[in-house]
């Protein structure tokens, strides 16, 4: 049984329990939270920076077919754990109880073309508030990807497979040019002068960025310039394949529910809940796939505990699982291909009116 096939009052009793039992659970692993984590979060820190440092070095001597392999494996491994494990989590907060400044959420700034204070203002409060509310979450389709029923359709969506696969290379640019909130302009949202300035914001970064590995990092390669380049711009496009991967596969698959904006009027704590769980999906892995993914593979998880240390989802992902169970409550998971090709199925599906 689903939520949708749930009597009024039976969501409301199913979405009380479930918020006491959710508040406990995070209640505890907030106890519970210590050394174990913080040398996780280190663990991971030290991989990153020592793939990078690696594949910096035999980016340098690029000239040389094996080096170039290594060096842009290790270059794509590294931008994909500071970006998913330690980027997108530590922005969120989740770090923030060790007081260490360096990794703390008002300090952090990522390898990604967007400014993370634009990030968190788009993706913290408005996606996780209005996780898949039609009209309210811009992440939604991104605005430009009819991904529900409820969406109006523009002939253009007939266009929206094409575009939603030319995107995944150059991912991290869309979200940036996203976070930008044209439409909240349009809309009478958002003040000229408020997108002028993120605008500046984010042409200072994106500069940043392109000289970093497209100029600075060529240039110190000396005659392995060229193939380095290459190099970095591979690690680039790979890294956002895989974001724009688990992204998508964490949030569109078809079992996934979308909500109108009356559903979440009055909502309360255990209905939000109940909102999160139901708006996403988990995709199914080993430690080391959890990981390369910023656990967002356990995004039911993500989106129930947003501030949790990410290396707990795994921890408390069965007993949520069981809660959902007890209350008949859909619990979307499956392997990577096929939450992919059912969120392609639905990009599909919707491109039609």
């Amino acid at each position: 049984m689903t939520a949708s096939a749930l009597s009024e009052r039976q969501v409301g009793t199913t979405s009380d329990e479930l918020g006491r039992e959710l508040d406990r659970i995070r209640s505890e692993v907030v106890a519970a939270r210590g050394a174990s984590d913080a040398r996780y979060l280190h663990t991971v820190l030290t991989v990153q920076r020592s793939l990078e440092t690696g594949g910096r070095l035999a980016l340098t001597v690029s000239l040389l077919p094996p080096a170039w392999l290594a060096g842009t494996a290790m270059l794509t491994t590294a931008k994909v754990l500071e970006n998913m494990e330690l980027g997108h989590n530590i922005l969120h907060g989740q770090w923030d109880w060790m007081g260490d400044p360096a990794i703390h959420s008002t300090t952090w700034e990522w390898d990604f073309a967007t400014p993370a204070d634009a990030w968190k203002r788009t993706h913290n409060h408005l996606h996780h508030t209005y996780t898949n509310v039609v009209g309210r979450d811009r992440d939604l389709g991104y605005t430009i990807l009819r991904m529900s029923p409820d969406q109006p359709w523009h002939p253009v969506h007939l266009l929206q497979p094409l575009y939603a696969a030319l995107i995944a290379p150059i991912f991290e640019w869309g979200i940036a040019l996203y976070d930008l909130e044209a439409d909240a302009v349009t809309a009478g949202r958002k003040s000229v002068r408020s997108f002028l300035g993120d605008l500046a914001d984010l042409a200072r970064k994106g500069v940043g960025q392109l000289a970093k590995d497209y100029l600075l990092f060529p240039l110190l390669a000396g005659p392995s310039a060229v193939p380095c380049l290459l190099g970095n711009l591979t690690a680039n496009a790979l890294r956002n394949v895989w974001a724009h991967t688990i992204i998508f596969c964490g949030h569109f698959p078809g079992d996934v529910r979308t909500f109108t904006e009356d559903e979440i009027e009055g909502e309360t704590r255990g209905e939000w809940y109940l909102r999160q769980i139901q708006g996403s999906a988990n995709i199914e892995g080993g430690f080391l796939f959890h990981v390369l993914t910023g656990n967002l593979s356990h995004q039911i998880e993500h989106h129930a505990f947003p501030d949790l240390p990410s290396n707990r989802y795994a921890e408390v992902a069965p007993q949520l699982r069981e809660l959902c169970e007890q209350h008949g409550l859909p619990y979307v998971t499956g392997p990577l291909w096929r939450q992919y090709a059912s969120m392609w199925g639905r990009v599909l599906r919707h491109a039609l009116p």
